[in-house]
């Protein structure tokens, strides 16, 4: 079994056509193979994403009660959502985590709810909405490519995203007391639910992947500083039929020394509601049949959603 392959987006952006086509290869097999790679050149300031770090941070060491005047908004979709409310699809135990979700500007796209703000750090909207436009820039080359590689019109993926449902997650998890390991993880085995996600800013280790052999057990994902770490979610593996696979993820606890806590900032690459996510014709054969009925973008979340413990 290899590693998670390292891509370089410059390739795509300004490389050779040797280069270019190497990318192209290398990201559709990764994806393929293990439904991870991990991108660097990608061009993101790496102080911008310190700063959002930060600011969530902040934001995370603030009273409950004033975390929770951020919370309420329907599904978890903006703001706040308190620690162990989230639970991974199958699995009642509540995950070890808080989190702040971050949206589409001013409530921008059909039907958003507005983004909520903490009063008490007027800096952190100008930073997070920076950050959210340059992960939704970085997404869209990234479908753009995975595109092209699977010989699709360049457009078919990425045109998904234009006013996409898209959200930046902040995460906390807090350090793990004792009573927690026996029950719960940080995170529990799951798949993502979008077309992309795209994780930058983890401040420790603990994620983890299915190895893809089905065998060999987890596989840890560790990543150099600058680099992001990129899986295709259930929306993309639907529409390629299980070509791209959603591939089973969990963030593990830590133990001894290394139990402090962990932030991370994940952007999960949203279609607009109205998409349908059919799987494409380009997917299916005799030797691979539909795997999936067809359903759109908006039925499917909020399945989802629900399946997670977010609505009701």
């Amino acid at each position: 079994m290899g590693s998670i392959p390292v891509v370089d987006l410059g390739d795509y952006r300004v490389g050779s056509s040797r280069a270019r086509s190497g990318f192209l290869e290398a990201v559709c097999a990764g994806l393929r193979e293990f439904g991870f790679i991990v991108v660097e050149g990608h061009s993101i300031d790496s102080e911008l994403i310190r700063r959002v770090g930060c600011h969530f941070e902040s934001f995370f060491r603030l009273p409950e009660e004033r975390k929770r005047e951020c919370s309420g908004v329907a599904g978890g979709q903006r703001g706040f959502t308190a620690f162990g409310v989230e639970h991974a699809k199958g699995i009642s135990q509540p995950d070890l985590k808080e989190f702040f979700h971050v949206g589409q500007d001013d409530g921008a796209g059909p039907g958003y709810p507005a983004n909520v703000w903490p009063a008490q750090l007027p800096e952190l909207r100008a930073d997070a909405l920076l950050l959210f436009r340059a992960l939704e820039a970085c997404a869209k080359q990234l479908l753009e490519a995975v595109a092209e590689g699977l010989a699709l019109p360049r457009e078919a993926f990425a045109s998904l995203l234009e006013a996409g449902n898209s959200v930046l997650r902040a995460l906390h998890y807090p350090p793990v007391g004792q009573a927690e390991h026996a029950g719960g993880l940080r995170a529990a085995a799951h798949e993502d639910i979008d077309l992309l996600t795209l994780l930058c800013g983890a401040s420790e280790p603990g994620l983890e992947i299915r190895a893809p052999d089905g065998r060999s057990g987890w596989l840890p994902v560790e990543v150099a500083p600058g680099q992001i770490v990129v899986d295709s979610g259930d929306m993309l593996s639907r529409l390629t039929n299980g070509v791209l696979p959603a591939t089973t993820h969990r963030v593990v606890n830590p133990l001894g020394a290394a139990n402090v806590a962990r932030y991370s900032l994940p952007f999960f690459a949203h279609p607009r509601p109205e998409c349908d996510l059919t799987v494409l014709p380009r997917f299916v054969s005799a030797e691979r049949p539909c795997r999936h009925a067809p359903i759109d973008a908006r039925s499917y979340l909020a399945e989802r959603l629900r399946e997670i413990g977010l609505c009701s």
